[in-house]
């Protein structure tokens, strides 16, 4: 397959922004479906699973295969909920592109701005689809300003709207400079071309001269052409477009309202003009891997799906082949796997496929042993792919089975939850003699319970939603200690000095080894920072896992007979919490950015409200005829908080959060979490 006429795409956007509306409209369109699949009565195509259905909301990020004017494109469309970021997360690192969709009348939500930083780090290419232009409110101009001002990039508009709100009916194409013109009553017929409106023609040309003047920095001959006063072909402005989008120069911009049936088809034209094929952005590597189908096999699994036939692997090759009956390794873990069948995954139906080639996604049968963010590789060709990253998860909830037959079937259906989403986290607490389940949010872990009962047939019972502290240091401590054991048989012998300094929020546990001179065997080294990262786990203050701290082992010695890894790893991990206890601890609690959307008469019951949860305003402005609030909310208190601003606001209001940042709990909130 000619990779330029492959797209791998995915569809991104804060939580009801119509992301899967927009999918729907895609299948319908390229013919992969015959019937509209809507979200609100429980029948789109991609949102497949029971609780999507449900609940009207995508979970799980859903991959499919469509055709449009001849190239392939696999399409994932996400979660736009932020309890289930990791599905994002994990689409963009295997992705070539996005299409990014805005509600026209809020803009830049939340949502969108952390799924952007996610497509930022991962060097996506995106455009921007701005829907919703039917909606009371919209206001695509004012869309595009938040864009530049909240993402701190050059949108690129393509495309003008004709028509406001309820009256929205058209596009005016600024490269063509044409209008596009849907049908009324029949709005999923095609769309009609016509002459620009003659209202509308100076703001045309005027967009379209803001368009040439960004597009044509891209290629100095096209500059040139331009500043000479020559007219600029299309073919070679499109190809100035598609360049600039794929370097991040600028994001083109398009219009549309997708439940409504208008703007999905150029904005496919869009995504399949500008957005790069596999090979035309760099992998996220050490090695230089180019999309070579010929080449040894460089695969990432990116997702796994657990059901009653084991499980379901989602993978993206970046190079060589994969057939079923290959024996491939996991260059992550060492270990040879067999792939028994592969899959071209439509939502949740399957098409079998006898090859996948390098640019391909496609969900593999046979591995028993892959996780999500392994790299799949020729066993003799074996090299390491960058890994997906899991968030922190912020939320605790205890559980228990109950019955003793539920507690045999516990075991199994966590361990597969926790492989198809590793931002799920699971931990014994030995005080409490309890199981912990940790997650982003409390949806999230009330979906994932659900899912232990109608999947895995378990019945658990679960504690109130706890918040996940974590514990830091304000001082350097260095502490010296000697762990000797002498007890008939080969002793124990390990002494060591510590070092702990604080580090900066976000910057985890860093370890560093100064021993100079054989002080101590350098085979005992790992040992001592096991030990280290272990003790870490369980902090010196409520237990909560210590973090953002700097451990540097200075000296030590040992002794030839009765010096092991066993004795040195014991003592890293008693003089850890000795240092810890030294370095003036202290709790950690998760804020929230937290968006609330208040009609005007009620701003001031909102904001005192979320004075009294220790939130700090940090901005308030216009949406239309709302007032939005965005603040930081320590996440204790925002339990319930649903209840009370529908009360405040006699149901008026909605918000959104978040996970911001972790900060020092003030004294009282510490007592209160410590005792």
């Amino acid at each position: 397959m000619e990779t330029r006429k492959l797209r791998n795409i995915g569809i991104i956007a804060h939580v009801d922004a119509g992301k899967t509306t927009t999918s729907e409209r895609i299948l319908y369109y390229t013919g992969e479906n015959y019937k509209l699949g809507e979200v609100h009565d429980g029948t789109a195509v991609m949102d497949f699973d029971p609780q999507e259905q449900a609940r009207g909301i995508t979970i799980n990020s859903a991959a499919t295969t469509v055709f449009w004017q001849g190239t392939q494109i696999n399409l994932i469309d996400t979660p736009g909920h932020i309890d289930f970021n990791i599905e994002v997360n994990r689409s963009l690192r295997v992705l070539d592109g996005a299409v990014v969709v805005f509600d026209g009348v809020a803009g830049v939500e939340p949502q969108t701005e952390t799924n952007w930083r996610l497509a930022d780090k991962y060097r996506v290419p995106r455009i921007a689809f701005v829907n919703k232009l039917d909606r009371t409110g919209a206001d695509f101009l004012r869309v595009v300003g938040m864009i530049a001002d909240r993402l701190g990039v050059t949108p690129l508009v393509l495309q003008l709207p004709i028509g406001s709100e309820h009256d929205f009916h058209g596009v005016i194409d600024l490269i063509a400079m044409r209008a596009l013109l849907w049908p009324a009553g029949n709005e999923a017929a095609p769309y009609s071309t016509a002459d620009i409106p003659a209202e509308l023609v100076a703001d045309a040309q005027s967009w379209r001269t803001r368009l040439l003047e960004t597009a044509v920095e891209q290629d100095d001959t096209l500059l040139a052409a331009y500043l000479d006063g020559q007219e600029i072909a299309v073919d070679a402005l499109q190809a100035a477009i598609r360049k600039g989008t794929i370097n991040g120069a600028f994001v083109p911009v398009v219009a549309g309202a997708a439940f409504k049936n208008k703007g999905v088809e150029p904005m496919l034209d869009a995504a399949v003009a500008y957005l790069p094929a596999p090979g035309e952005v760099a992998v996220a590597s050490e090695h230089d891997i180019a999309v070579d189908p010929t080449g040894p096999l460089a695969a990432l699994a990116f997702k796994v799906v657990q059901d009653d036939h084991g499980a379901l692997t989602f993978v993206r090759l970046y190079r060589g082949q994969l057939k079923p009956g290959d024996t491939v390794l996991n260059a992550t873990s060492g270990k040879r796997e067999r792939i028994s069948r592969l899959y071209e995954m439509h939502a949740d139906r399957k098409r079998e496929r006898d090859v996948a080639v390098a640019g391909d996604i496609v969900a593999v049968v046979g591995l028993k042993a892959t996780v999500t963010g392994d790299t799949l590789t020729d066993p003799a060709h074996a090299l390491v792919l960058e890994r997906i990253d899991a968030p922190e998860p912020v939320i605790d909830v205890a559980i228990e089975p109950k019955t003793q037959a539920d507690q045999q079937h516990l075991s199994r259906g966590l361990q597969a939850l926790l492989a198809e989403d590793p931002s799920l986290r699971l931990r014994q607490d030995a005080d409490a003699g309890q199981t912990v389940l940790s997650g982003m949010g409390e949806l999230q872990l009330e979906v994932t319970l659900e899912k232990l009962r109608s999947r895995f047939k378990v019945e658990v019972s679960v504690g109130r939603p706890q918040v996940a502290y974590r514990e830091t240091i304000t001082r350097s401590a260095q502490v010296q200690h000697l762990h000797r054991k002498q007890s008939g048989g080969p002793g124990q012998y390990a002494e060591l000095t510590l070092l702990v300094e604080p580090q900066e929020r976000g910057a985890g546990i860093a370890f560093e080894s100064r021993i100079s001179g054989g002080a101590i065997p350098r085979e005992y080294i790992p040992a001592i920072e096991a030990g280290v990262r272990n003790a870490a786990k369980v902090g010196v203050l409520a237990g909560h896992q210590t973090v953002d701290i700097k451990v540097s082992l200075l000296d030590g010695s040992y002794h030839e007979r009765d010096s092991s890894q066993q004795a040195f790893e014991l003592a890293a991990s008693v003089a850890l919490k000795q240092a810890l206890r030294e370095a003036g601890p202290v709790l950690l609690e998760p804020l929230m950015a937290v968006e609330v959307i208040t009609p005007l008469d009620h701003v001031g019951d909102v904001i005192g409200d979320l004075n009294r949860r220790r939130g700090l305003v940090r901005q308030q402005e216009m949406r239309g005829n709302a007032s939005v609030i965005d603040a930081h909310v320590p996440l204790a208190e925002m339990f319930g908080y649903i209840g009370q601003l529908r009360a405040l606001t006699t149901g008026r209001a909605s918000f959104t959060m978040q996970f911001d940042h972790y900060a020092v709990a003030p004294q009282h909130a510490a007592a209160l979490a410590t005792a």
